[in-house]
């Protein structure tokens, strides 16, 4: 009997794949995602629209809101994205997140999936996952490892503690809701009812294909609307697929790191095993855990939950 998870979900014994965001481009990765899962011990059911397509997207957003709809409406308890991509933020006025929240699903996806994370977050304060998608990471020709056997663990309820190596970190020993997610997706939502306002928070980003002076320009954006000020920890995951520039003049992510250590004031803690990256942990928006460094080493207390 699996035990239940540490936020008070159900069981772990299935999971169900929609897409809420870009169009599956290869639906042999959905077939091979399905396959490793069911292996995994999931029972598996794929909502009928999983393969739409309407311009960039995963079909209309009236089908896409009815793949929603269905989501907390059919039985099994994890409900999967598909990939990431963009669109969640269309749709978004238009969710029933008191529906959504008292279906008691666990709802896990990354990159444009942050806006969903969040946004469920600040409406209704349910925990939800940053996390591996069906197609990116189950459905890859060769699933990495850690993050199959870390996800498994995160929903069996079973990852009390994630320790990972650093290079640079800040000390610092605190307990906080962890939230975040995609950088470019965390931004979006400053100034909508969809950014939950937190504070004495743990802070995580990543991203893909931005420039470190995009990144530091939204990090700034973050600081100057008086939120990342607010935060006992920033931790960095992966920063991914960018090109530096002859013109940057040994202006890089390190430089980045640096100035922005230097002007918010809060403990930066680099080398996050999560992004858009093979190796990436399962992570709980929303929940209360704890943040420890040592030398070289960083540890996130994933059981700090409120009874």
């Amino acid at each position: 009997m699996t035990k239940a998870n540490h936020y008070g979900f159900p069981d772990a014994s299935g999971i169900y794949i929609f897409s809420p965001s870009s169009a599956i481009a290869d639906p042999l990765a959905l077939e091979r995602a399905t396959t490793q899962l069911n292996a995994m011990g999931f029972k598996v059911a794929v909502d009928r629209t999983a393969l739409a397509r309407h311009q960039r997207f995963a079909g209309t957003d009236t089908q896409r809101l009815a793949a929603f709809s269905r989501a907390i409406k059919q039985k099994l308890p994890i409900v999967m994205a598909s990939r990431g991509g963009y669109g969640i933020t269309r749709l978004l006025p238009h969710l029933d997140f008191k529906a959504i929240a008292d279906s008691g699903k666990r709802f896990i996806g990354q990159s444009d999936f942050t806006a969903f994370n969040l946004a469920l977050l600040a409406q209704t304060g349910m925990v939800s996952y940053a996390g591996p998608t069906a197609c990116s990471d189950f459905g890859a020709k060769k699933p990495e490892i850690l993050t199959t056997e870390i996800f498994g663990e995160s929903m069996r309820g079973e990852l009390e503690i994630l320790s990972f190596e650093t290079q640079d970190a800040d000390a610092v020993d605190c307990r906080g809701v962890l939230w975040g997610g995609n950088l470019a997706m965390v931004t979006a939502l400053i100034g909508t009812p969809y950014m939950p306002k937190i504070k004495g928070g743990i802070l995580f980003v990543e991203d893909v294909g931005e420039h470190p002076y995009r990144i530091e320009r939204m990090l700034n954006q973050l600081a100057q609307a008086g939120i990342l000020g607010k935060q006992k920890a920033l931790l960095l995951g992966g920063f991914t697929e960018y090109k530096l520039a002859e013109h940057d003049q040994g202006y890089d992510l390190k430089s980045v790191i640096s100035y922005i250590r230097k002007t918010v004031g809060i403990p930066v803690i680099t080398g996050l095993p999560y992004g858009h990256t093979a190796m990436k942990a399962t992570l709980p928006i929303g929940a209360k855990i704890g943040l420890a460094t040592e030398k070289g080493l960083v540890h996130l207390v994933l059981d700090e939950h409120e009874h």
